[in-house]
C-alpha cells in the first residue's frame, strides 16, 4: 500500500460557482481519506488536497468526470505542494481579491429532486414557489457581483432560518452553500393582487382559478414579468393582443408537459431534448394541425413556440390551471420587458386583470430564450438559461478588453478579454429610452461581474444606430467599426472555431454597406480579420425607405418596375389592398429614385414576393411576410422557377428579374398561392447553392456559411444546407448564438480581436473600416 503523503493545490477555472461544486469535492476528498480545504474565489475554485499518493491520484482523476450535471471544467492545473500534516478537509469562506474572472452561472430549471418535494405533502417546502437547490434555481437573474455567495445576491435581505441555515451548512446535504436556499418560514413570498391593489389569499389557486375564467395575469417570473391566459380560450387571447397592442407576432406557450406539448407541435429527439434541457428554451416546432389552441395564438405562422415550466410558481401555476397558457413578456409592444415591481403595476396595469407578485428582487431584466428543433437545436434569441455563459473566443483571443456594442435590431452587447466572450441577454430593438438603458446598464453590470474595462470598442458602421452611437461617444478607448454582413460571417467561424477563409451566404434585411448602401443578400469570401463582397443579389430601390421595410407592396412595385422596366400595373392579389394612386406614388418614386436607396436585401426580395402572392402586403412585425411565405410553401410542389446569374467586374451577382416575371404571370393566371411560395423558395436554393459552389471552386476554400435573419426561415436553412453538402462543401451555421442579429455582438468581438492582433503583428491592413 501505497502511504507516501503528497499535497496537490488545484485550481479549477470554468463554471464551477453556484453548481454545488465544493460540496463535491468535500464529499469527493472525504471518501478518499483526504486532507485539506476548498473555496471560490474571484478566478474559480482553489483546491488543496493531501493525503496518500494513491489517494491524490485518484481524486484528481476523478475530479472532472464526476463533477456536478451544471459543472463546466474549463481548465484543471495542478501543482505540487509540500504536505502539511492536514487530515480534515473543509469548505473555507469564499476569497473576493484579485480580479474576477469566474464564469457566473445561467438561471438553471427545477430539478427534479427539489420537484418531488415541491408536490409532497410531507416536505416542509410543499408547494413552496421558491425552491431550490444547488442544481437548480436562480443565478444570473439575482447576482450581483462575484464570488458568487448570498451577500452578493438579491437574496440578501433574506436571512436563513435555522432549518436552513442547517442545510445550507450540512456537505452531505444538496442544499450546502446554496446560495439562493430558503423556505416558506424565511424565504420571499408571493401574493396576488387586483390592479387596485387589494390581496388576494391563495395566491397560485386564485390565479389559476382566474386564468380558467378567461382572465389575464401578469405573473413576476425569474428574469422579468409574463403576461398569462389559457392559450385556448380566443376570447382571452384576443383581449391580450388588443390590450398589448399586438396584432400577429406570436404568443409563446407554456404546456404542462412533454406529452400536453407533444399534441401541439411535432417533437422529435432534438426538440424533445431541448424542451426538456435546463435552459428550458421556447422551442419553435412544426404546429400540428390540430393543436388545442387559440387561432390568434400564432396567425399565419407554420411553428409554434412552446416551452416547458422553468420555475417552482411555474410548475404550481400550470399544475393548478390544469391547460397549456400562453405565457408571453410582460411588456406593452416594442417596449422591454417589466421586471421591476413599481414599473409593472404602472406598465401593465391597463393589459393585465391580476398581479401575481414575489418579493424576491431581480436583478437583470432576462427575456426567454428561443430555439428552434432541428438536429442542430439552433438558439435563435440566447437569453434566460444561457447567459453569461462564456462562449470562447478562438485563436489568440482578446489581448485587450473589448465591447462589443451590436446592432441596432435583437441587440445584444459582448464583452471579451483573453478567450473568452461574454455575450449578453437579449436586450431588444434599440428603439426607445427604456431599451437604450436596459444596454448601458447591461454593459455596466457585465463590465463589473467579469472585471472587463473595455479598451477596444467595436460597432456597425451605420452611423444612426444607437448602438453605434454610444461607441462614438467614448472616451479614451479605441474603436473599430465593423461592416455588418463581415460580424456575421465572423460570428459563425468563431463560433465553431474555423479560422477560414470561408464563402459565406449572408442573407437578410438590411445592414450598412462599404459602400453607403443597404446590403442584405451578400455573398463574402473571409475570415474574422479581413473579407471581400464577392456576390450579391441584384440591388432594387427601397422605395419609401424604412416604409418600404413596413409595406411589403412597395417592394412589390420595386421589383416589377426592376423586372419589366416600366411602370408596372397593379398586380390582381393587391387590387383590393393598395390605394391606386398610392401604388402610382411608389412607382414614380422608383422612377425618379426619390427616397428610395438602393438595396440588394434578400429580405425585402421575399417581401416582394409574399406580397405579389397575396399573402401579405402590409406587416405588423419584423419578418412577418417572409414568415408567412414559408408557412405558405406546398410541399407537394415540385417546379421552380428561373432565375439569373451575371459577372460583371468578377463580382457574381443573383438576378431574380426573371423569377419576378414568373411570379407575375402565375399571379394574372390565378395560381394558388402555395405553389408560387414552395417554387420561390426553390428558385433561391437552386441559385444560393450554384453561387456559393462556384465561388468555393473559385477561391478554393470549402467552407460555407450561412447566416443572417433570412435563414430563419427552416425550409430555406435545410434546403440550401443539404445541397451545398451534396457538392461537398462542409457547412456552418450559428447554432450556439442566433443566426439574426442576436449573434453580430460576438461577430464584432471576434473581429476586434483579430484586428488588434493584426495591428500588434502590423502584418496587413484589416478590411473592415477603423478609426
Amino acid at each position: 500500500m501505497n502511504v507516501v503523503a503528497r499535497r496537490a493545490r488545484v485550481r479549477v477555472t470554468g463554471t464551477v460557482q453556484g453548481v454545488g461544486f465544493r460540496p463535491y469535492v468535500y464529499r469527493l476528498a472525504g471518501e478518499l481519506s483526504l486532507g485539506g480545504f476548498v473555496l471560490n474565489d474571484a478566478h474559480g475554485v482553489l483546491i488543496e488536497v493531501e493525503g496518500s499518493a494513491t489517494g491524490v491520484d485518484r481524486f484528481l482523476e476523478r475530479l472532472p468526470s464526476e463533477a456536478p450535471p451544471l459543472a463546466v471544467l474549463e481548465q484543471v492545473l495542478v501543482e505540487e505542494g509540500s504536505p502539511s500534516g492536514d487530515v480534515a478537509f473543509a469548505i473555507h469562506e469564499s476569497v473576493g481579491e484579485g480580479v474576477p474572472d469566474a464564469p457566473v452561472t445561467p438561471d438553471t430549471a427545477t430539478c427534479a429532486d427539489c420537484l418531488r418535494e415541491l408536490f409532497d405533502p410531507s416536505d416542509r417546502r410543499f408547494r413552496y414557489p421558491f425552491i431550490n437547490c444547488t442544481n437548480c434555481g436562480p443565478r444570473f437573474t439575482i447576482v450581483r457581483g462575484v464570488p458568487y455567495d448570498r451577500p452578493l445576491t438579491t437574496m440578501a435581505g433574506f436571512t436563513m432560518c435555522p432549518a436552513c441555515l442547517a442545510e445550507y451548512e450540512d456537505p452531505s446535504d444538496r442544499r450546502f452553500h446554496a446560495q439562493p436556499n430558503a423556505c416558506p418560514v424565511c424565504g420571499p413570498s408571493l401574493w396576488l393582487i387586483g390592479v387596485d391593489g387589494e390581496g388576494g389569499w391563495d395566491p397560485i389557486q386564485s390565479t389559476a382559478s382566474a386564468i380558467q375564467d378567461g382572465a389575464i395575469v401578469a405573473v413576476k417570473g425569474v428574469g422579468g414579468y409574463h403576461l398569462a391566459c389559457r392559450a385556448d380560450d380566443e376570447r382571452a387571447v384576443g383581449a391580450l393582443r388588443a390590450r398589448k397592442h399586438r396584432e400577429d407576432k406570436p404568443f409563446a406557450l407554456m404546456a404542462p408537459s412533454v406529452t400536453v406539448a407533444e399534441s401541439l407541435v411535432s417533437l422529435e429527439g432534438p426538440g424533445r431534448a431541448l424542451l426538456t434541457s435546463p435552459a428550458r428554451p421556447i422551442v419553435l416546432a412544426p404546429r400540428l394541425p390540430d393543436a388545442p389552441v387559440a387561432a390568434s395564438v400564432a396567425p399565419g405562422a407554420p411553428e409554434l413556440g412552446v416551452m416547458l415550466p422553468y420555475s417552482p410558481l411555474h410548475h404550481l401555476l400550470l399544475a393548478d390551471a390544469g391547460t397549456t397558457l400562453v405565457l408571453t413578456s410582460g411588456n406593452v409592444s416594442d417596449e422591454p420587458i417589466a421586471y421591476r415591481d413599481d414599473d409593472a403595476l404602472a406598465r401593465l396595469k391597463d393589459i393585465a386583470d391580476l398581479f401575481l407578485v414575489h418579493d424576491r428582487p431581480i436583478e437583470t431584466r432576462t427575456d426567454d430564450s428561443v430555439a428552434r428543433a432541428t438536429p442542430r437545436g439552433t438558439v435563435l434569441r440566447r437569453s434566460r438559461g444561457y447567459v453569461p455563459a462564456a462562449i470562447p473566443l478562438p485563436g489568440p483571443g482578446a489581448a485587450r478588453a473589448v465591447l462589443a456594442c451590436g446592432a441596432e435590431l435583437k441587440n445584444t452587447f459582448c464583452l471579451a478579454k483573453g478567450k473568452r466572450a461574454w455575450v449578453s441577454h437579449h436586450i431588444g430593438d434599440l428603439e426607445n429610452y427604456e431599451t437604450l438603458r436596459s444596454f448601458t446598464d447591461g454593459i455596466e453590470h457585465y463590465a463589473r461581474l467579469f472585471a472587463v474595462a473595455p479598451e477596444v470598442v467595436a460597432h456597425d458602421l451605420h452611423p444612426e444606430y444607437l448602438s453605434t452611437k454610444y461607441a462614438l461617444e467614448l472616451d479614451d478607448v479605441d474603436l473599430v467599426g465593423v461592416q455588418h454582413h463581415h460580424a456575421h460571417l465572423a460570428a459563425c467561424l468563431a463560433e465553431h472555431g474555423e479560422p477560414g477563409p470561408a464563402i459565406g451566404a449572408i442573407f437578410d434585411g438590411t445592414g450598412y454597406g462599404l459602400d453607403g448602401t443597404v446590403w442584405g443578400g451578400e455573398l463574402l469570401l473571409g475570415d474574422a480579420g479581413a473579407f471581400r463582397r464577392v456576390g450579391m443579389l441584384r440591388p432594387v430601390l427601397l422605395p419609401g425607405g424604412a416604409q418600404a421595410i413596413r409595406q411589403p407592396w412597395r417592394m412589390a412595385c420595386a421589383w416589377l418596375s426592376e423586372a419589366l422596366d416600366r411602370d408596372p400595373a397593379i398586380p390582381a392579389t393587391l387590387s383590393r389592398r393598395v390605394d391606386p394612386r398610392a401604388w402610382a406614388q411608389v412607382s414614380g418614386l422608383i422612377r425618379t429614385g426619390g427616397v428610395s436607396p438602393a438595396t440588394s436585401s434578400m429580405g425585402r426580395l421575399f417581401d416582394a414576393v409574399a406580397a405579389l402572392a397575396g399573402i401579405r402586403s402590409e406587416v405588423n412585425y419584423e419578418g412577418q411576410a417572409a414568415v408567412e411565405l414559408e408557412a405558405a410553401a406546398d410541399p407537394s410542389e415540385r417546379g421552380t422557377y428561373p432565375i439569373g446569374f451575371s459577372e460583371p467586374d468578377g463580382l457574381l451577382v443573383i438576378d431574380p428579374r426573371e423569377t419576378i416575371t414568373a411570379v407575375a404571370a402565375d399571379v394574372a393566371r390565378g395560381e394558388h398561392a402555395g405553389a408560387i411560395a414552395s417554387r420561390f423558395h426553390r428558385a433561391i436554393v437552386a441559385a444560393t447553392v450554384q453561387a456559393c459552389a462556384h465561388l468555393a471552386t473559385v477561391h478554393a476554400t470549402h467552407i460555407a456559411v450561412l447566416s443572417g435573419g433570412v435563414f430563419q426561415n427552416r425550409l430555406l436553412l435545410d434546403s440550401i444546407s443539404g445541397g451545398l453538402a451534396a457538392t461537398g462543401l462542409r457547412v456552418l451555421v450559428p447554432e450556439r448564438l442566433p443566426v439574426n442579429d442576436g449573434g453580430i455582438s460576438y461577430g464584432q468581438a471576434a473581429v476586434a480581436a483579430a484586428t488588434i492582433a493584426t495591428r500588434t503583428a502590423a502584418a496587413m491592413t484589416p478590411a473592415s473600416v477603423t478609426r
